[in-house]
This record gives structure tokens, C-alpha cells and sequence, in this order.
């Protein structure tokens, strides 16, 4: 019933709506109250003001007759608040929204007489509960003069002062709290409402009350007065601090710095979404304290400015000392340590991330960095003390190790390097010691990673002192061999991470040594990686890469990517030489493991060498191809005898590992590759003869998606010198892999992802190569953008969306003759499933590239870019008419039909909108948008229809929060920082 009247109410007589309405029928089903209640909501959605006017004064004469029926007026009330201001954006057009809201706004002076007389003279609980439950829902977006110009704010202190109502009565309050105040008038009631809470909070919660131990013991009750307190608090200081610091009064003062003691108290809360209503507050203080600090460049900060930011800084300077302790003692796991605690306390490896905990530690650390940059010798000395307390044993435990050195990691570049020096040559020295005097495996392994993940988080220092990074290096080289669980992985993440950050450092050479350090690195690579797994060796070469990586002298560069290469090479060669004896050394499936491993190897090689990784290539480039054409025929006959049963073999997995293997080894070097004369003389015909006719070739089961990933990366690098091949590609790819995906919308997703991205990649950068496709072969191509843009799964109907939009403005530029028989065959059909899919509710995600294709559309004949007739003149009226009249006629006519019951003048509106604002596409967007949510009244969640926005405001806001951390020492992550100058260099 609720999802019919929001979809279908307006097509009901007014007498077949009355029966909703109906008081009787209301109170009687009391099972079914609150559903009514919505019900009931959802008419008034309709109704309200322009059929029912006298709602408003009819609710508020009905609860003076009966205090159950008032009691549900109150809830009724409530929930009409609640869908007009906090969920119509989605759900109603804008028009309708802000009369819903101006209806109410106008006739609320009723309502606020009718709540505050009940607060004034009920004496019934629920009553008064559901009373101050509908109020607080009011108090956003009511005139502030009902709150600040009444005695409203008297009348809900004497309720707070009781138990039964104090957790909703602070809620209201931190609404209050909440609001924006255009000017100064009320700034001494705001006061005074804060200094009365705090007195009252004072007599509820002692000053003196350890808040996290009680908490753990206390009743839900209580434990959610604690939540509401520390919501109050935040909304309270976030919003007035500058009123409460500017107060006259010692007593504001006094209670201004109690809310603050009060809020580290419950910061200890072992609650996490307790912590986080306490740290949004705490990282708008820190930050505010810290920019006011910061004089702009060119300015001079006036000695009076000075003295007020000192004076701030005093006034909270205890607080902060307490905040950095409790910033310390709570701190959360970076996503780089692998190594947990789990709940038996075992120390284990970490297999899946927390989302929820790498944004908690994002913004403890923003935090943190702020707390350093404010008191970097507090800071300093809080961290030091800790770490003593760990070496005496006094702190000591797993946890509070972790969090120290978690909370150390993460002010990286916070401090001046002379800070830094001095106090990590401490923490690391002492933490070495730590690891020496412990004893067990979990103490060893649980040192041993925050070892290396701190040395991981400061490369500046590492860059700095060589020696030392030497150290950390052999350390971590002795990880490697370490059984623990977690560890060797860590070592190999840790090394990995500094081998980005200092690459050039290992390839220098110095005066006091004999050679560079990456050549000893090469050198021990088999007794480094003995104890290493295959994954975990696979890091150690991509890390040893970005060594290579910074060698500048191309023969030096070769020479180190030789002897690199050797052990890998020389497993290589050896089954090489055996496949040319015979092919049946591919049965071996400890051989195949080894092929694998060898070319994961490269693969991990070439992704940080890149470019200069062509001269190991070349070394096997030959024999990868054969190699390739060898397995694909032992799949094959595997197939002929077994049926496709024999591709979930052992045998044929294992043979097809090294295909992909061979695949990503190619794609991974071309999209690396600079050389692309090189590229297109040597490599590319090799690779689509040994590839292509095996795709095509092969059972649906058993054809690679990597395939078409190395020929997207091809075409994408190589662009029109590919051209020549597409019809090539096309015949041995195209209709093979469509026969795959369009039995349904879920079967090899890899294929389908492969598939659309190749048909973008041919579009963009080939595109004269479509025009040389027979007719039908294109029509196919037509059909499979039209296909992909109709499928459920968003990635896949974006790239459709964007290839037909790319695809259309190609067809713009194109000779005038192609252009219109393109647009005579397609146009209209395209037009169509743009509005096939656009109005349909599977579809939503792809609203965005669905209204610029649409808006792309209209524009080719209202801006006369379409030289030929869209029509067939024998099957219209007026044979003379231009396309622009026949789109208007032929948009309007496909509306109404699939859309009955909608108003002629509707859809005229909204076509003659499209007609005018398709070179406006915010406008368009709009327009589209409105007429969706007008289309059905779009019931239920509507949200991804602004998903557009949405991705634009958060893509700018991390845009400018970026360019703000930059700004601020320590904020952002080394390893996430510009390359420098030396490296930009290479």
C-alpha cells in the first residue's frame, strides 16, 4: 500500500482515497499503527497542502481530545518532519520538496503551541517521550526565534534534570548546539545553556568519575547518556568555542575547559563509535589551533595576533598534553602491519584488511601530526617516556608496544629532520635492544614488526643516514629467515617500501665502498630469499627492480639486470632446452611450478625496471611465444579427449597458469615500453601469431582474458600503428568472445571486462578501422555497445556508455556520407535503448553516461549536424518536415506509450527541455532527473541518481584535501608523497 501511494495515489477517484483516511479505522488497528502512520505520511505527500488544507489545524484539534490519540499525532508529526526535510531529495522533485516545506514552515506556530503545552502540563511519560522525540526532529529547520525568543530552552532543562527523559532532552540540546546563528544575539542564552548543562553534568558524572572503567559495568541507559554526552560536547564546542572562550565570566571559562576534561575522559571509552563522535571534534580543534599559527607567505602576523594564538594556545595547552596521551594509548593499526593480536592471543598473520580501522587511523593520524606540529618537544617526551616504560617492563604488552609504535609511524615528517635524527636513532636503537632481550617467538615477531614497519614510515631519515639504512636493510634480510607467521612478509613489504623511497641510494656509489650496495644485494640473492616463498620472492625482485630502476647509464643498467636475471635465466634455460628435446616435460607438474615461478618472477622484474627491462625480454621473447603455441596445443588435445571437463584439470590449470603468465609478462612490459618503433617492428606480429588463432581456437572455458587485456594495452599504446591489425583482432577475438557473454549477464566476467575494454581501446585509437568492418560485422559491433550499456553491472555499462558517446563524436568527424548512413541505420535505434535503459529502475548507476549520450543525441539535430532524413518521408504526416520536428513527435510518441498515464503537457515540457539545454549538461542532468522522479514518484532509494555529484564533491574534496595536507609536515604518508627531484630524474 505504502509503495502504491507513492507510485500511483494520483490515479485514484478522491472517494477511493478517503478510506485511507479514515480516524476510526485508525485507532482501531492498533497492531498496525505505525504502518498507518507511514501510510498516512505517504497521502499527505500527495495531498498536503492543495487537497487536504486543514490537515495541520485538524491534528492539532484531535489531540486535545484524547492523549492516545495525541501521543500518535506526535509520532505522525515526527515522521512528516522526518520525509520532508531529512529523505525528500531522493524521493520528490525539487518543487514539490520546497512546498512540502514552506507548507509547513507557514503553519508550524500551531504545532510549537501544541508540543510546548504538553511539555507544560502532561504528565503522562510516553506522552512526554514522544513529545520531545518529535521536537527534536523539528529543531533543525524551525525559525530560530521559537527556540531563543520562547521559554522553550527553560522548559527542557527541567527535563533533563530527570533520569526517565535527560538522554532525549540532551539530544535536543545538541540540535540546538548544531544550528548556524547568523549574528551575535543570542551568543549569552548559548552561553547559558552551556554553563546550566554543565553544572547538571556535573552532578550526574562527578569531575573525578574515571569514565571508561564505570562505562564497561553501566546499564545501556547509561551507556547511551555517555554516547549523547559526548555528541553534545562535540556539536556544542564545534559550533560556539569562540562565544564560550570570549566569555566574560570565569565560570564559562571554567566550564568551557571541564567540557574539554570531559571529553579525553570519554575518549578512553572502549567504544569505537564513541571515539570517533570524540575525534571529529578533536581534529577540528587541533587543526584550528594549528592554521591559526601559520602566517601566510608575504604577511607579517601583528604582535597582538601573535599574543591571542599564544593566549589559545595556553588556555588548551593541557588538554593537548592530555589529547597526545590518549591519541597514543588508542591508536589503531596501519594497513601496513600484517601482524595482529587474535582473539585466543595468538600472534597471527592478517589475511583481510578493515576498512573501518584504515579511516580510523587516517584520521587519528591527521590528528596526531597536528598534536606534534603544535608541541613537537611534548610530543617527544610523551613517546620517549612510553618507550622507556616498555623497556623496564613497567607498560610492557603486545598492545601497548603496537600503539606506541603505530603512533610513532604515523608523524612521519612531522618533526625537523635534527628532531627526527635525534629521536629515532632512540626509538630504533631501543627497540633493537627490545628485540634482543625478549624472549619467545610472538615477543620476537610482535618487536620485530613495529621494527620494521616504523623504520618503513621514515625514509628522510633513512636517505640521510646510510649507514643506518644499511642496518635496517640487514635486519630486515635476517626477517626473511624468520618461521613466524606474518613476519617474513612484512620483511618483504618493509624492503619493498624502502626500495621505492631510497632506490638511488643502493645503486650510488661511495667512496668508502668498494661498490654499490645493490650489486651485494644481487650478489646474495639465494641465501637473502632460501626461506622466502614464491610470492614472497616475486616482492623481493619487484623491490630489488626499483634499485635497477634508478641506474641512469643504460649499459650499467643492463649489466645489473643480467646478473639480477641469472638464477631465473638459469631455471629458464635448463627447461628450454628440455621442451626443444620434447614438449612432454610439460606433464611434469613440478616443472610447470617452476615455469610459473620464473615468469611471475619476470613479470615482478619488469613492473619496476619497465622500460630498460627490454634487453631481458628480448633474451626469451622467442621462446615465451613458442612456449605459448606449445601449451595452447596441449590444452587443446586435453579438450579433444576429455571434453571441457579437462579445464578444471590439475594439469591443464597448472598449463594455463603459464599462458597467463606469458600474457601479463607482454602486457606488463608494453605498457611500460618507450620504444614503441621497437614494439611494433618486433614484437607485435610474433605475438597475434602465436596468440590469436589459439584464442579462437579454444573451448569458451579455456579462452585467457589476459588476451584481450595485452591487446587493449597494445592498442592503447601503439594507437593508429595498430590499425593496419584490427580486422585481424576483430575476427579472432570479437565473435568468439561475444558467443561467451550474451548467453547471460554473469559468465566470465574477466572476458566481459576484457571484451569492453578492447572495444573502447579500438574506438578511440583505431577508429578508421571500424569503418573498414563489413556491414554486418559493424552492426555487430553496434549491438555489443547497445548489449554492454544494458547490463547490470556497472563497470561494464559505463564503458559502454562512454565507448557509444566517444563512438558518436567519431561519427561527427567522419566523412558526411559515412555520418548519414550511420545515423539513417543506428540513431534511432541507439535513441531508443538510451531510454530503455534510462528509464529503468536496474539501471540507475548509469545515469550520468546515460544523459550525456542522450544530450549527445539531441544535440546532433538541434545544433543541424545531421545532414540526412531520420524518417522514411512515406511514413510520416509531413513529408517536409525537419528533424527536428519528427525528434519532438517521435520522443513524445515513445514517452506516451511506454508511459500512459503521464500528461501529454508533461512530456512535452520535458522534451522541449531536452531540446534546449542538451549543450548545458548540469541543466539537462536536471531536467532528466526531475522528470525520472516525476515518472513514478521514484519510490524507494533514488540515490544513485545523483551518484554524479556525489563522486565529483568527494573526487574535489580529496583534490583539496590533498593540497592542504601537502602543506602540513608529517600529514602525508612518505611513500604517498611527490617524487622528488631526483627521482623525477629517472
Amino acid at each position: 500500500m505504502d509503495k502504491f501511494i507513492q507510485t500511483r495515489w494520483n490515479t485514484l477517484q478522491p472517494d477511493g482515497r478517503d478510506v485511507s483516511s479514515d480516524e476510526a479505522t485508525l485507532r482501531k488497528e492498533r497492531t498496525y499503527i505505525n504502518k498507518l502512520n507511514m501510510v498516512l505520511v505517504q497521502i499527505l505527500k500527495q495531498d498536503w497542502p492543495r487537497k487536504w488544507p486543514s490537515f495541520i489545524p485538524e491534528i492539532v484539534a484531535s489531540s486535545k481530545s484524547n492523549l492516545t490519540l495525541c501521543e500518535n499525532n506526535m509520532a505522525i508529526l515526527k515522521l512528516l518532519s522526518e520525509e520532508i526535510f531529512d529523505y525528500s531529495a531522493e524521493q520528490m522533485t525539487q518543487l514539490k520538496t520546497s512546498n512540502l516545506r514552506q507548507s509547513i514552515c507557514n503553519e508550524f506556530s500551531e504545532i510549537f503551541k501544541l508540543c510546548k503545552e504538553i511539555l507544560e502540563k502532561a504528565t503522562k511519560p510516553s506522552l512526554i517521550k514522544a513529545t520531545l522525540d518529535t521536537l527534536l526532529r523539528f529543531l533543525s529547520w524551525i525559525p530560530i526565534g521559537y527556540i531563543f525568543e520562547t521559554d522553550l530552552l527553560s522548559l527542557l532543562e527541567k527535563f533533563f534534570e530527570s533520569q526517565d527523559y535527560r538522554s532525549i532532552t540532551l539530544a535536543c540540546f545538541t540540535e540546538i548546539a548544531s544550528l548556524t546563528l547568523d549574528s551575535n544575539d543570542h551568543n549569552q542564552k548559548i552561553i547559558n545553556l552551556f554553563t546550566r548543562v554543565m553544572s547538571a553534568v556535573y552532578t550526574m558524572i562527578p569531575p573525578t568519575t574515571d569514565i571508561a572503567a564505570v562505562y564497561e559495568d553501566s546499564s545501556d541507559a547509561d551507556q547511551e547518556f555517555v554516547q549523547n554526552l559526548a555528541l553534545f560536547l562535540t556539536s556544542f564546542l564545534a559550533s560556539h568555542l569562540k562565544v564560550l572562550e570570549q566569555a566574560p565570566d570565569s565560570a564559562s571559562k571554567e566550564a568551557l575547559l571541564n567540557a574539554h576534561f570531559y571529553l579525553i575522559k570519554i575518549s578512553r571509552v572502549e567504544d569505537r563509535e564513541i571515539f570517533k563522535i570524540c575525534l571529529e571534534y578533536w581534529a577540528k580543534l587541533v587543526r584550528e589551533l594549528f592554521e591559526e599559527g601559520c602566517v601566510p607567505q608575504g604577511y607579517q602576523a601583528s604582535s597582538w595576533s601573535q599574543e591571542v594564538v599564544q593566549q589559545r594556545h595556553m588556555l588548551y595547552s593541557q588538554v593537548l598534553s592530555s589529547l597526545r596521551v590518549v591519541m597514543i594509548e588508542r591508536m589503531v593499526k596501519p594497513e601496513e602491519v600484517l601482524i595482529v593480536e587474535n582473539d585466543e592471543g595468538e600472534i597471527v598473520r592478517e589475511f583481510v584488511k578493515e576498512s573501518d580501522t584504515i579511516v580510523l587511523y587516517k584520521n587519528m593520524k591527521e590528528v596526531l601530526v597536528y598534536l606534534t606540529n603544535l608541541g613537537v618537544v611534548d610530543t617527544e617526551e610523551i613517546m620517549t617516556l612510553k618507550l622507556q616504560r616498555q623497556m623496564d617492563g613497567t607498560e610492557w604488552s603486545w598492545q601497548n608496544l603496537n600503539q606506541l609504535c603505530w603512533a610513532i609511524g604515523s608523524i612521519s615528517g612531522a618533526m625537523t629532520e635534527e628532531i627526527e635524527k635525534r629521536f629515532l636513532v632512540n626509538v630504533i636503537r631501543d627497540l633493537l635492544s627490545l628485540c634482543e632481550m625478549k624472549r619467545g617467538k610472538d615477543n620476537k615477531a610482535v618487536v620485530a614488526s613495529n621494527i620494521m614497519y616504523t623504520v618503513g614510515q621514515y625514509p628522510r631519515f633513512l636517505k640521510a643516514h646510510w649507514k643506518f639504512l644499511k642496518t635496517v636493510i640487514y635486519k630486515l634480510f635476517e626477517f626473511m629467515h624468520e618461521s613466524h607467521e606474518g613476519v617474513q612478509d612484512m620483511a618483504c613489504d618493509t624492503f619493498i617500501k624502502i626500495s621505492r623511497e631510497c632506490k638511488r641510494h643502493f645503486v650510488a656509489r661511495r667512496s668508502e665502498e668498494e661498490r654499490p650496495f645493490v650489486i651485494e644485494i644481487i650478489e646474495r640473492i639465494s641465501r637473502i630469499t632460501s626461506d622466502l616463498s614464491p610470492q614472497q620472492i616475486h616482492t623481493f625482485y619487484e623491490a630489488v627492480g626499483y634499485m635497477i630502476l634508478a641506474e641512469t647509464d643504460n649499459t650499467k643498467q643492463e649489466q645489473l639486470i643480467r646478473m639480477f636475471m641469472h638464477m631465473p635465466n638459469g631455471a629458464w634455460d635448463q627447461i628450454m632446452e628440455s621442451c626443444k628435446q620434447s614438449t612432454d616435460i610439460l606433464n611434469n607438474a613440478s616443472q610447470v611450478k617452476v615455469l610459473s615461478h620464473v615468469l611471475k618472477t619476470n613479470v615482478s622484474a619488469c613492473t619496476s625496471i619497465g622500460p630498460g627491462f627490454i634487453s631481458q625480454l628480448g633474451r626469451i621473447y622467442s621462446d615465451l611465444l613458442t612456449l605459448y603455441r606449445a601449451v595452447g596445443v596441449i590444452v587443446s588435445q586435453a579438450v579433444t579427449e576429455q571434453g571441457a571437463v579437462a579445464v578444471k584439470t590439475p594439469k591443464v590449470r597448472g598449463l594455463r597458469s603459464i599462458k597467463k603468465d606469458i600474457l601479463r609478462l607482454i602486457d606488463t612490459f608494453i605498457e611500460r615500453a618507450k620504444d614503441l618503433a621497437f614494439v611494433d617492428e618486433h614484437m607485435v606480429s610474433p605475438f597475434l601469431y602465436a596468440v590469436l588463432s589459439d584464442y579462437k581456437d579454444s573451448v569458451d572455458i579455456a579462452r585467457d582474458a589476459e588476451v584481450l587485456d595485452a591487446l587493449t594495452t597494445m592498442i592503447k599504446k601503439l594507437g593508429p600503428l595498430m590499425t593496419p591489425r584490427i580486422l585481424l583482432v576483430f575476427e579472432a577475438t570479437f565473435e568468439p568472445t561475444l558467443d561467451m557473454i550474451t548467453k547471460d549477464f554473469t559468465e566470465f566476467p574477466e572476458n566481459r571486462a576484457g571484451f569492453y575494454n578492447l572495444l573502447r581501446a579500438i574506438n578511440l585509437k583505431c577508429f578508421p578501422a571500424l569503418l573498414e568492418l563489413s556491414p554486418g560485422q559493424f552492426k555487430l559491433f553496434i549491438d555489443s555497445i547497445v548489449w554492454g550499456f544494458k547490463h547490470t553491472m556497472r563497470d561494464i555499462a559505463d564503458v559502454s556508455l562512454a565507448t557509444c558517446e566517444e563512438l558518436l563524436l567519431n561519427i561527427r568527424q567522419t566523412d558526411v556520407a559515412i555520418a548519414g548512413a550511420f545515423y539513417q541505420s543506428y540513431y534511432l535505434s541507439i535513441l531508443q535503448d538510451i531510454f530503455f535503459v534510462l528509464t529503468d529502475r536496474d539501471h540507475k548507476s548509469g545515469f550520468k553516461g546515460q544523459t550525456e549520450v542522450l544530450a549527445q543525441l539531441f544535440n546532433l539535430v538541434t545544433s543541424n549536424q545531421i545532414k540526412v532524413s531520420l524518417f522514411d518521408p512515406s511514413q510520416v504526416g509531413d513529408p517536409n518536415m525537419s528533424n527536428t520536428q519528427f525528434l519532438e513527435q517521435y520522443v513524445s510518441a515513445l514517452l506516451q506509450n511506454a508511459f500512459p498515464h503521464l500528461q501529454s503537457n508533461q512530456i512535452k515540457v520535458f522534451v522541449m527541455a531536452l531540446m534546449e539545454y542538451n549543450t548545458a549538461p548540469p541543466k539537462f542532468k536536471l531536467e532528466v532527473r526531475d522528470f525520472l522522479i516525476q515518472l513514478k514518484e521514484f519510490a524507494g532509494e533514488n540515490s544513485e541518481l545523483y551518484l554524479e555529484e556525489k563522486e565529483a564533491q568527494m573526487e574535489e574534496k580529496r583534490r583539496q584535501e590533498r593540497e592542504k595536507a601537502l602543506l602540513i609536515p608529517g600529514m602525508v604518508k612518505p611513500s604517498e608523497l611527490p617524487a622528488m627531484e631526483e627521482d623525477e630524474a629517472l
